[in-house]
């Protein structure tokens, strides 16, 4: 059975820009109201974010908290439960990507990135069940962001792969233990956006496109579209849905 998503409330993490942007954005085109969480992004990028998702007629507003820190999540859920009254809709999409040969990652990379990556969306989930739990009609959604460290060992991002590996884990043993309620799913994205900070030519562009089954790259609304997807059908939990032009068969 679809879910009408017109008045849910969504908690979106990472949300300012990027990917988890264009997530917010079209949740909020659906009529979902959204708890916009940032960071590092500048303040008036969120204000000028929540602003977009308002003139869709719903509610919205900004949360900075850093999320690599416990209290960084309970100040989060916390602002959650004083905002609205209750809460539908959960994307963990907030994430450290760091480079690094496996030999050259510190103790602080590791912690920092298993911090964000792991830790928070568990803890966000923990917060997330109860309060879905207390809904007019208890249950709800939890969408993690995952990306290829979920499929295949990535030489390039050794911590980071395995805190996606481990997040792939989480959402399974997630979906087991909440539902028949709560449904929990992941989202595996391909190269929808070159990386920030990273200088990368049409030409590149396009070669790391080349390197999947479509032979193309993506965009954000790509991966919009399977978050609303796994927020409007029912009978979906446990699921780890590639968006990435079969990039993971090659």
């Amino acid at each position: 059975m679809r879910i009408e998503l017109v008045d849910k409330i969504a908690l979106v993490t990472g949300a300012a820009q990027r990917v988890g942007r264009v997530i917010a954005l079209q949740l909020a085109q659906q009529g979902v109201n959204i708890l916009l969480h940032y960071h590092k992004s500048e303040p008036a990028t969120a204000r000028e974010t929540v602003s977009e998702i308002k003139s869709f007629g719903v509610d919205a507003q900004s949360i900075k908290a850093d999320l690599s820190q416990a209290e960084g999540v309970k100040k989060l859920m916390d602002a959650q439960r004083e905002r609205f009254d209750r809460l539908d809709i959960v994307i963990n999409n907030a994430s450290v990507f760091q480079k690094r040969d496996l030999l050259d990652v510190s103790l602080e990379d590791w912690e920092l990135t298993m911090a964000v990556n792991l830790r928070a969306p568990f803890l966000i989930t923990q917060a997330a069940a109860r309060i879905m739990a207390d809904n007019p009609i208890p249950g709800g959604v939890i969408i993690n962001i995952s990306d290829a460290g979920a499929d295949r060992a990535w030489k390039e991002y050794p911590h980071h792969g395995i805190s996606k590996a481990a997040l792939w884990t989480l959402t399974q043993v997630s979906a087991l233990s909440l539902g028949p309620s709560i449904r929990v799913n992941a989202i595996v994205p391909g190269p929808v956006m070159k990386t920030s900070g990273r200088e990368i030519s049409d030409e590149e562009w396009a070669r790391v496109g080349d390197r999947s089954a479509l032979r193309r790259t993506g965009r954000p609304e790509d991966v919009a579209r399977a978050a609303l997807y796994l927020c409007s059908e029912d009978y979906i939990t446990g699921a780890l849905l590639h968006v990435n032009a079969g990039e993971h068969l090659l």
